[in-house]
């Protein structure tokens, strides 16, 4: 018997992820063009749309997200070139609805399994400087929301979680609170590998998941 990895869809690394108390926006899955028009209507305009599957983990590099989508024939334009964009090697395949969200900061949050310490609660600066100011900050699971506070501490470029740029101060409690969501999930889903929350848009100061990947094992015999 071997164990593999195996990733979710974004759509199922959501409910997932969401059942422990990671907030994401509103969203609906749709399978036609038509499902998608109305989920647009529905979680309203902007909207953002991209193609959801099992087997589909690299989205922003296939070019498989449309964002600010402002009308009804943008929305309907869009979930045609997903559609159709689809390969067989993708297996089945829908498309996620989403509001457009904006905020001019941004964090990266997960989970990873250390081989020797077990999982580990991660936290970091996102957006288009992440990789170049690697601003990270790291705490064993479990943790509560003491220790998570304190990993938002460790952070080096504290001056975006004050006010900025007319935005109220990041809710510190709000993010602790994700990541303590995610250590819940280590303790819950034995089986989940890691987690990858990226971006963390702060909306109003408080965190709001976008994209989500949950890498899992599977158990062959």
């Amino acid at each position: 018997m071997s164990t593999q990895s195996m990733t979710l869809s974004e759509a199922a690394s959501k409910d997932l992820l969401r059942r422990h108390g990671v907030p994401f926006a509103p969203e609906h899955v749709a399978g036609t063009i038509e499902e998608a028009v109305a989920a647009a209507r529905a979680v309203g305009l902007p909207a953002v749309l991209k193609l959801n599957g099992d087997r589909i983990a690299h989205k922003t590099e296939r070019g498989l997200v449309r964002l600010g989508l402002a009308t009804e024939g943008a929305v309907a334009a869009a979930a045609d070139e997903l559609l159709a964009a689809a390969t067989p090697e993708d297996g089945p395949v829908s498309l996620l609805v989403a509001p457009m969200l904006r905020g001019t900061r941004e964090l990266i949050a997960g989970l990873l399994t250390d081989p020797q310490f077990g999982p580990v609660v991660m936290l970091g600066v996102g957006g288009v400087l992440a990789e170049a100011l690697g601003d990270v900050a790291f705490r064993l699971a479990p943790l509560d929301l003491d220790e998570a506070r304190s990993l938002l501490d460790d952070l080096r470029l504290q001056s975006i979680l004050g006010p900025f740029r007319g935005e109220p101060a990041v809710d510190r409690d709000a993010v602790a609170a994700v990541l303590v969501a995610l250590a819940e999930v280590a303790a819950a889903e034995p089986g989940v590998v890691s987690v990858d929350l990226n971006p963390l848009i702060i909306v109003d100061g408080r965190p709001i998941a976008v994209d989500a990947l949950v890498e899992t094992t599977e158990v062959r015999s």
